[in-house]
């Protein structure tokens, strides 16, 4: 069955409404998978960036365990009252 198809000022007569139909179906697939890798885009993007943040955050947490292990160890030497107090932890920073 031929029909019709007005784009604004553009017209086409008697095309096959398979066409039309196979036409459409193929336009609404490309625009939705340029849409789900706009959307992959930025998710990757998200992802990376929460990833750095964790990787800095980690970072951060490990500083202040060495510092919170060095302050423990000086708050030793000053409760013995010696300065030539050695660790006793073989995995001590």
């Amino acid at each position: 069955m031929p029909v019709s198809i007005n784009l604004g000022f553009i017209a086409f007569s008697d095309v096959p409404l398979f066409y039309v139909i196979a036409g459409a179906l193929i336009i609404g697939l490309v625009l939705s998978y340029l849409v789900y890798r706009i959307q992959a885009i930025s998710t990757f993007f998200e992802v990376r960036r929460k990833n750095n943040e964790i990787k800095k955050s980690k970072e951060e947490i490990l500083e202040l365990t060495k510092r919170v292990h060095q302050l423990e160890l000086e708050k030793e030497k000053m409760k013995n009252g010696s300065e030539d107090l050695k660790p006793t932890d073989q995995n001590a920073l």
